[in-house]
């Protein structure tokens, strides 16, 4: 299901809108997700899935080191090929000891995983409610198609589980948490949608998208209700001089008395920067 939101990383070259945080918390998920799989011998499909989930999490969030932290090609293939190698070492690990131990009818060890790989995958949908509520509601980045099949895969993965002998609470729960988190996603989207149709209509009469009016709100400094929440910034750089007329103010040399004054000046670019 990740492979339209490989495939729009890759053919736009960026990721804005799409955490890097969630995809690598998604990769490190298919680790316990796939030992309580495996371990406890559900069906093929079911312990086929974390195995891919993991491969293509990781490779999107390689995608987000490439295009928004900006590293170069071969750091990138290295850290994410390291990266890779540990968690197929760990897993396999963990299910040559919890294997035998959940035969002898002790699963502690199983329920531990099946505990982390949920919050795990929990977590790793929380990133983008910070892009929602940074961008008031707005969904970017994130493939739909994506977002759409993991939604449907963990629905029939949830189904997959209630047809089996026995239902497994721990599974029910990871796929339910899934399905609730991602109708969240889906939900902001359509209410931003309804909050800003009045705007984006007028926009498209103009000939403009929404970001065109966006950026152009920005350029010129105006309050928008819409516009992306910034965080304030109100340190101000160490190290800068002050100067009057053009002329560098030395070292004990007191400034001359200004009719509007450096404190309220500092406050307006404040104001206006907050607005």
């Amino acid at each position: 299901q990740l492979i339209p939101q490989i495939w729009t990383n890759w053919r736009t070259k960026k990721t804005e809108g799409l955490p890097g945080i969630m995809m690598f918390l998604w990769s490190i998920c298919g680790v316990p997700f796939g030992v309580y799989n495996v371990a406890q011998n559900f069906n093929i499909p079911l312990q086929v899935q974390p195995q891919c989930f993991m491969t293509f999490c990781l490779i999107s969030w390689a995608q987000t080191l490439r295009y928004h932290n900006k590293w170069p090609v071969w750091k990138t293939v290295i850290v994410t090929a390291a990266v890779a190698c540990t968690f197929a070492g760990v897993e396999a690990a963990l299910i040559l000891t919890l294997r035998p131990l959940y035969l002898r009818g002790n699963d502690v060890g199983i329920l531990v995983v099946g505990i982390v790989a949920a919050v795990l995958l929990a977590a790793g949908l929380l990133p983008p409610y910070g892009e929602l509520w940074k961008r008031r509601g707005r969904v970017i980045g994130i493939n739909w198609i994506f977002l759409s099949m993991d939604f449907f895969g963990a629905l029939f993965s949830l189904m997959a589980i209630v047809a089996q002998h026995t239902f497994d609470i721990l599974g029910g729960l990871m796929y339910m948490i899934c399905c609730l988190l991602e109708m969240g996603i889906f939900l902001s989207h359509i209410i931003w949608l309804a909050r800003t149709r009045k705007i984006r209509k007028a926009a498209a009469a103009d000939g403009k998208t929404f970001d065109d009016l966006l950026a152009q709100y920005e350029a010129d400094g105006t309050p928008f209700r819409f516009a992306e929440r910034k965080k304030t910034k109100r340190k101000i750089r160490e190290g800068d001089s002050a100067s009057d007329g053009g002329n560098d103010v030395k070292e004990g040399q007191q400034l001359p008395p200004s009719p509007i004054g450096v404190t309220s000046m500092i406050g307006q670019d404040v104001r206006q920067y907050e607005k």
